[in-house]
C-alpha cells in the first residue's frame, strides 16, 4: 500500500523503510506517527523479515516533529471570558490530559521499533534534529555519514524532550554527554558521535551508507531469525532490568524458544561449507489486526 511519509520494500528478507519528504526536510507530520508503527508492527508480525533498515531522502535524515501535530486543535487555558473560573479550569484540565495522551501516543509510535522482532538499523545523513533523535535511539544500531549531525532540539524551542530521547540516549552514551547535549541544544557531528558511541559506523556518502546499511542487515538475515529475536530480547530486557532478572528471563525464554533444529542447521552447513538456511519466525498472532 501506498503511505505519506515513507517507501517500504523487502528483498532477501530485510524491509527497506525509508523517510520520502525530502523536500519537507522529512518532518514528522500527524501522518508519520500512525504511518511508522503501522509500517514496523507488520513487518514484525509478517516474520519474513530477519533485519530492517530505516533510512531517508535527501539532505536530511529529519528534521524532527512537525508543529501540527501538537497545534492542530489544542488550546490550554484558553477561553472566552465569558465562563465561570471552573468551567475554564475545566476544560483546561481536559486539554492538559488529552496532551499527556498525545504525548504518550508519539512514545508508542518509537516503542514499537524497540518491540520488532527483528533488529532495526538506522541509516542517518545530514541533520537528525529533535524527534528524529527520539525515534533513532530506539533502534538496535546506527550508521551516519560523514555529514550527519544530532541536535537534541527541544532546548532550543523551550520544551524539555519527551518522546525518549532523555529515556534512551543515557543508556547508549555517557551521563556527561546527554546532559550537554539536552542543556545546549548543540550539533554533535558525526565523528563525535561515533567516539561517544551513539554511532557504529561512519560512511562517506549517503549512498555508501545506505549500502553499507542493507550489508549489515543482510549479515543479521543469515543468521538464526529465532536467535537473533531472542538476543534482541534479552539485551533490551538487560538494560531495564537486574543482572539476576535478566538470568532469570534468558533460562525461562531459552526452556521455551530455544531451537535445536537451528543449531544442527549451523553445523551442518558449516561441515559442507555453505551458507545455513533457517525458517522464517512464524507469524505473529497480531498479524492483520
Amino acid at each position: 500500500m501506498g503511505y505519506t511519509c515513507f517507501d517500504v520494500s523487502e528483498s532477501d528478507h530485510v524491509a527497506h523503510v525509508q523517510l520520502n519528504r525530502p523536500d519537507k526536510l522529512n518532518s514528522m507530520v500527524p501522518a508519520f506517527w500512525t504511518e511508522l508503527p503501522e509500517i514496523i508492527r507488520g513487518i514484525s508480525a509478517e516474520g519474513t523479515a530477519r533485519a530492517i533498515v530505516l533510512s531517508s531522502t535527501g539532505k536530511h535524515f529529519s528534521a524532527g516533529m512537525d508543529l501540527a501535530v501538537f497545534t492542530g486543535g489544542s488550546d490550554v487555558g484558553s477561553g472566552s471570558g465569558d465562563g465561570d473560573g471552573a468551567r475554564r479550569s475545566a476544560e483546561a484540565g481536559r486539554q492538559r490530559a488529552r496532551l499527556r495522551e498525545t504525548a504518550l501516543m508519539l512514545q508508542d509510535s518509537f516503542t514499537v521499533l524497540e518491540k520488532a522482532r527483528m533488529p532495526v538499523i538506522a541509516a542517518i545523513q545530514g541533520g537528525c534534529i529533535g524527534g528524529a533523535v527520539d525515534m533513532v535511539t530506539a533502534c538496535d544500531l546506527r550508521y551516519v555519514a560523514a555529514d550527519a549531525f544530532f541536535v537534541i532540539q527541544e532546548i532550543n524551542i523551550g520544551m524539555t524532550a519527551d518522546v525518549g530521547t532523555l529515556q534512551r540516549l543515557p543508556k547508549l552514551v555517557p551521563d556527561a554527554i546527554v546532559r550537554e547535549l539536552a542543556y545546549l541544544g548543540g550539533r554533535m557531528p558525526a565523528q563525535r558521535a561515533y567516539e561517544v558511541g551513539l554511532v557504529n559506523g561512519v560512511f562517506d556518502t549517503h549512498d555508501e551508507l545506505v549500502a553499507g546499511a542493507l550489508d549489515v542487515a543482510a549479515q543479521i538475515a543469515a543468521k538464526s531469525p529465532l536467535a537473533i529475536w531472542g538476543s534482541k530480547e534479552m539485551i533490551t530486557y538487560s538494560r531495564d532490568h537486574t543482572v539476576a532478572d535478566s538470568l532469570n528471563y534468558i533460562a525461562t525464554w531459552q526452556t521455551g524458544m530455544f531451537q535445536p533444529a537451528d543449531m544442527m542447521e549451523s553445523f551442518s552447513a558449516k561441515a559442507d561449507q555453505r551458507d545455513p538456511e533457517f525458517d522464517d519466525l512464524l507469524p505473529s498472532p497480531t498479524k492483520g489486526l
